[in-house]
């Protein structure tokens, strides 16, 4: 069995113009940045760093005010088990991103919501 490192593996930043916030990173920090036609979704990735995505006003995890941290996982459904088990909660159960993997949003007791994601490979 391989264990996941539950490394952040996605942040979502949320902006009510995913494209002029593309535009916006790309302009400040060089970020690369590409929008995925299939799910229509704004993605960029900083150089040697971490890659993420524009959530805009039609995605579930938008809130003007609210980065979105994913955690990969080996195992959605047992990780939820273990974050509800430590006092967290499930806010959205595990969901299909087709071709592409799962992913669930949980908060942890103080109120923090974080993602939780496994790409289609992996599982």
């Amino acid at each position: 069995m391989v264990v996941t490192e539950h490394s952040i593996s996605h942040i979502e930043i949320p902006a009510a113009n995913p494209n002029e916030a593309g535009t916006f990173y790309h302009d400040v920090f060089d970020w690369q940045t590409a929008t995925n036609q299939e799910h229509n979704y704004v993605k960029f990735q900083a150089a040697g760093g971490l890659g993420g995505g524009f959530a805009g006003p039609g995605e579930p995890t938008y809130k003007p005010d609210r980065l979105m941290v994913y955690i990969q996982t080996d195992d959605i459904d047992t990780t939820l088990a273990k974050i509800e088990a430590h006092g967290g909660k499930t806010v959205l159960p595990k969901t299909e991103i087709p071709h592409v993997g799962w992913w669930a949003i949980f908060s942890d007791p103080a109120g923090n919501h974080l993602g939780l994601f496994i790409r289609r490979s992996e599982k």
